[in-house]
């Protein structure tokens, strides 16, 4: 039986809920500090695309 954290699906949907999640707080958190909502929405991309770049290096050193 194959490992069922290294399938594609499991991979796929591990991907986004980390980056909804970094997106969420990155983007709800720049705007609770007062930032513009265009620089929030900045925010959350790139809070979502560290949220996923993070996990993604984590699995590697296992």
């Amino acid at each position: 039986m194959a490992d069922s954290h290294s399938c594609a699906i499991c991979r796929f949907m591990r991907s986004l809920v980390f980056s909804a999640l970094g997106g969420g707080f990155a983007g709800y958190g720049a705007l609770g500090l007062g930032m513009e909502p265009g620089d929030a929405i900045i925010a959350a991309f790139l809070g979502a695309v560290l949220a996923v770049v993070l996990v993604s290096r984590g699995k590697r050193r296992e």
